[in-house]
């Protein structure tokens, strides 16, 4: 039976202001949309929903799942997964162990991708795109959701990530135009391809322990580790998708802050050419690098 829990006879709004406060006190940065957030998602309300049902009081067993994401959080696991989904490009995508939590920076690869596709006049146009390392599918299904004509490839070494992108396109109604297929970046793929994208693991080995608990943690090591320079998987996926790019079509890549420059050399190395500048997220570090197959 629930002991029902601290928040057990609170209003709403009286359950979010004493989660703020708790979030706050244990050095939490966001700690009001966290807070927001997670009452949200146990009742089941959006803000709209909240703010309507402030004064509705919390029963036992709600304020007990309250409690429960409450000391998830405090030990640092981020509320995407303790809600199990994160919004990307406005898709709402499923999360599982498997997959990194989408992150807003990763949103500027999918701008990019699109600034060389309109300049081509693409659009339009039926495409064929891959993107390697699909984790949750975040940027194939956001660039699947931009172009309507166009079919998409992911490929992933887990099983596991692989259905949950599978999951997230069937959510996001774009089942019929996107195949997903178990393999180490591009090596079961067949071209040629219109566009390529990758947000491939770019930190470097020694500074894994560094990073935040919410990342270091929870999101899965194989999509973190780059190797000792953070390039590793560059090295590897640059030359297979050089080799399937249709002349005058385009690599775009996620990279790591003061990575640009090294992955533009990797492009050149395998007969790219990086004809857009790389792509400033909001914080300003370039975090999207192009490349384009010239043709002969």
């Amino acid at each position: 039976m629930s002991t029902g829990g601290a928040f057990a006879g609170q209003t709403v709004e009286a359950a979010r202001r004493a989660l703020t406060a708790r979030f706050k006190s244990g050095g939490n940065e966001s700690a009001e949309l966290d807070a927001r957030l997670l009452v949200g998602a146990v009742l089941g309300l959006d803000l709209t929903g909240l703010i309507t049902a402030a004064h509705r009081l919390f029963t036992p067993d709600e304020s007990t799942r309250l409690e429960q994401f409450a000391r998830r959080r405090l030990k640092g696991e981020p509320v995407a997964r303790i809600v199990g989904h994160k919004e990307f490009w406005g898709l709402p995508l499923t999360l599982s162990l498997a997959t990194l939590v989408p992150r807003p920076d990763t949103e500027t690869v999918v701008e990019l991708a699109l600034e060389m596709l309109r300049t081509d006049g693409a659009l339009n146009r039926e495409l064929r795109i891959a993107d390697l390392g699909t984790g949750s599918g975040a940027i194939l299904l956001a660039l699947l959701s931009e172009l309507p004509h166009a079919q998409g490839f992911g490929t992933d070494v887990s099983e596991a990530a692989l259905q949950t992108a599978a999951t997230n396109a069937a959510n996001a109604g774009l089942a019929g135009r996107a195949t997903f297929f178990a393999c180490d970046y591009a090596s079961g793929l067949s071209g040629p391809f219109d566009l390529i994208v990758s947000n491939p693991p770019y930190i470097r080995s020694a500074d894994i322990a560094d990073l935040a608990v919410e990342v270091r943690e929870y999101d899965p090591l194989a999509a973190l580790d780059g190797g000792a320079d953070g390039l590793s998987a560059y090295r590897a996926l640059i030359p297979q998708a050089a080799c399937l790019l249709a002349p005058g079509a385009a690599l775009v890549v996620e990279a790591g802050k003061g990575q640009s420059g090294q992955i533009e050399g990797l492009m050149s190395a395998a007969g790219l050419t990086p004809t857009a500048a790389p792509k400033a997220d909001l914080a300003g570090i370039h975090r999207a690098v192009a490349g384009r197959k010239m043709p002969r």
